[in-house]
């Protein structure tokens, strides 16, 4: 058996525990299968997702469902303008009767962290979250300490009221490996949601996965067989959002302030991969990089001031570049 025969069969096996989170969190959510789909991916690739859409849109009830589906911890954190980052990592207290101080961990000492609303926290706070994500450990006083894993943060923000918000750091943006516009459901689904609502119960989600098997899908992640030829695809993607006009994309040459990082490329070859186990293969195809392209570039790619006046979002960018660059 070569290699990938070994690997795709390894991505067989999961199959089943896969598609049963998958089922479990859809006896509580109605619809959003984007919703449910990001998030598995986000998991499997140890990254962080954020969030748009407008409030009631099952954002907070995906990631306890996940939670509860997959035996994790999970913290849910409003982030409000008087939040102070000890009130996220913990801080130094002082015992009286010992008469020494000693270090009580916050929340973010959990597998699963809401950041409901992260746009309403200070610079602060998101700084000392931004730490917790990138480096996956948090510093209290002089002490550093390694957060769980796996370590996963879902961030909410709402497009429609800005009143009181800080906008997010671009460093920020970039740390979050996803970001997923939410939809309004359909009339059907809403339908559903009526059914459904009196018989609610978390307690009816089983648990499925547990840590081990969780870090143990992220290492096959890891190994999915990505083609060079596809590599030159993601790359040319990219390449094409800093420099369009050396791509033959006239029409984009004065619509980008900036493109994405390297960052950016390895977060859309992780991301493919992760489709690809979530389609049950062993190696990415080109349908993967699309499939995910828009969440992984949304917040990586800046229309200028011309793009706005004309009504030019970073999806309508992202579309032209998926017309333009050649598949291989």
């Amino acid at each position: 058996m070569s290699s990938l025969e070994a690997l795709t069969k390894k991505v067989s096996d999961l199959q089943a525990p896969i598609k049963q989170v998958q089922s479990e969190m859809q006896k509580i959510i109605v619809g959003q299968k984007t919703l449910i789909h990001r998030l598995l991916i986000a998991l499997f690739t140890r990254g962080h997702i954020l969030l748009e859409g407008v409030p009631g849109l099952a954002k907070t009830t995906a990631i306890v469902t996940l939670a509860k589906a997959c035996k994790t911890d999970f913290q849910r954190l409003q982030f409000t303008p008087d939040l102070l980052p000890s009130d996220l990592i913990g801080s130094r207290v002082f015992d009286a009767k010992k008469m020494e101080f000693f270090i009580k961990k916050g929340p973010i000492f959990s597998n699963f962290i809401l950041a409901d609303e992260i746009n309403r926290s200070p610079a602060k706070v998101q700084s000392a979250l931004l730490e917790a994500m990138a480096e996956r450990q948090v510093t209290i006083g002089e002490e550093t300490f390694p957060l769980p894993n796996p370590f996963l943060v879902l961030a909410t923000q709402n497009p429609i009221e800005q009143e009181g918000t800080f906008s997010l750091p671009e460093a920020q943006m970039d740390r979050f490996l996803l970001k997923t516009v939410l939809q309004y459901p359909t009339p059907e689904e809403e339908i559903e949601i009526l059914n459904r609502i009196e018989s609610l119960n978390f307690e009816d989600v089983n648990p499925i996965l547990d840590v081990n098997q969780i870090l143990e899908i992220q290492k096959l992640v890891d190994d999915i067989f990505v083609d060079e030829s596809l590599k030159s695809y993601i790359t040319n993607l990219i390449a094409a959002t800093r420099n369009p006009e050396s791509h033959n994309m006239e029409k984009l040459k004065n619509l980008i302030a900036y493109g994405a990082s390297p960052r950016g490329t390895i977060g859309l070859m992780r991301t493919a991969k992760a489709n690809a186990l979530l389609d049950g293969r062993g190696y990415v195809i080109p349908e993967d990089v699309k499939a995910i392209a828009y969440d992984v570039l949304r917040h990586r790619i800046a229309p200028n001031y011309e793009a706005q006046a004309e009504g030019v979002t970073s999806e309508d960018i992202i579309t032209e570049l998926l017309k333009q660059v050649k598949v291989p």
